[in-house]
């Protein structure tokens, strides 16, 4: 079973990750990771930190001679801001009456007063500290060793940005093929496939962000190549749509998650919702003309190219501060502010991909097992066999 953790505070030291149940025998390429964490860190409208930082792996163990082990694989990512923050970061007790940022105003839209309400802390800090999306660049690099073992079965991944803000993409943008989605440029500060909606959208952002406000917007993400039978209709958690909608909703900025056509098809009759199946006795396959599914029935994929759309909401963190009561006085004051961006939506798209990944591996380790990349390979050619003898 594949399975990860992470651990790690937004100005600690660094944050770490640790990915079990990876298979042995494939080739690591540290340069293909750090390009994934260097894409997390573009788009349009991020603040000042992705000046600071710039993420790179360092790898602890798990990995040998460039090639994985079978064992855990565990790594760090560096936050180079921590030199100004030893001392309200420190792990150990420090003087009275150091400055230790203590917050005390929590953040409408924020885990800030949920979380001290639950962890019963005064310093607002403990929680947010955490709660930060800094967290999710250790979750795009084990998105990153997952789109590694999925490229070695030609299942690629991509994303693209529908809207942001009141803006979103003309008609003929909504439904655009994987590959095309996935040929786009990586490193776009939108990544937006229509190009008169992108300077559109650079100009919302830039209004909110004079404004100080913040702004939301949906990605799409998208996987191909996808083999059907990943995922189970036997259990309610290995379906794969179930799996993979609590990945995207993990991402802490999510409030949403559609596969497919799933919104649409909820105000439609069956007959214009579920794609119908044809066989292609050339190339021994079944396949369909649509794709309203999104790649997903009965928890099983069908073969068919993934598809979910993630609705991100404006981050929480604003310069033009909402209304708040300070924790301690119980008076009213405005929310606490920390450095922040105006939009993260294409960033979130690069996240999304990552969570999208690594949801694929684990189904698709869950269906083909083996402990090293042969192995996996053997059951995945036999099982290719059988399904053009089905």
């Amino acid at each position: 079973m594949l399975r990860y953790t992470t651990a790690g505070e937004s100005h600690g030291k660094c944050l770490t990750g640790i990915l079990d149940g990876f298979p042995a025998g494939l080739p690591i390429a540290e340069e293909s990771i750090n390009f994934q964490l260097h894409r997390r860190q573009l788009g349009y409208g991020r603040g000042g930190r992705m000046q600071i930082e710039k993420d790179t792996i360092e790898i602890t163990s798990g990995v040998r001679l460039g090639k994985s082990l079978g064992s855990p694989i565990s790594f760090f990512v560096k936050n180079k801001d921590w030199s100004h923050w030893e001392i309200p970061m420190s792990t150990q007790p420090v003087q009275e009456g150091a400055n230790v940022r203590q917050v005390t105003r929590p953040r409408p839209g924020h885990a800030d007063l949920a979380g001290g309400l639950k962890y019963q802390t005064h310093d607002l800090r403990d929680i947010l500290e955490r709660a930060s999306a800094r967290e999710t660049a250790v979750r795009v690099a084990i998105g990153s060793f997952c789109r590694l073992l999925l490229g070695r079965f030609q299942i690629e991944i991509g994303s693209h940005v529908l809207s942001i803000g009141p803006h979103e993409v003309a008609e003929p943008f909504k439904r655009l093929p994987a590959e095309t989605i996935i040929a786009l440029d990586p490193l776009d500060p939108i990544r937006c496939a229509d190009p008169d909606m992108t300077k559109t959208m650079m100009q919302q952002i830039d209004t909110a962000k004079k404004a100080g406000d913040t702004l939301g917007g949906v990605v799409e993400v998208v996987a191909a190549n996808v083999p059907p039978g990943l995922g189970s209709h036997a259990q309610w958690d290995r379906r794969l749509d179930g799996l993979l909608a609590q990945m995207l909703m993990s991402i802490p900025a999510a409030k949403a998650v559609e596969i497919g056509e799933g919104v649409t098809a909820a105000n439609a009759f069956g007959s214009s919702v579920h794609d119908e199946i044809y066989y292609d006795a050339e190339n021994l396959r079944f396949f369909r003309k649509t794709n309203r599914a999104g790649g997903v029935e009965g928890g099983i994929s069908n073969g068919a190219d993934l598809r979910a759309r993630v609705y991100i909401k404006p981050i929480p963190t604003l310069k033009k501060a909402l209304l708040s009561v300070d924790i301690l006085s119980k008076q009213p004051f405005e929310a606490a502010f920390e450095r922040s961006d105006t939009c993260i939506v294409p960033a979130a798209g690069v996240i999304a991909e990552a969570m999208m990944a690594t949801a694929l591996a684990g189904a698709f380790l869950d269906k083909f097992g083996g402990d090293s990349i042969k192995e996996i390979e053997g059951n995945f050619a036999n099982y290719t066999k059988l399904l053009e003898e089905y």
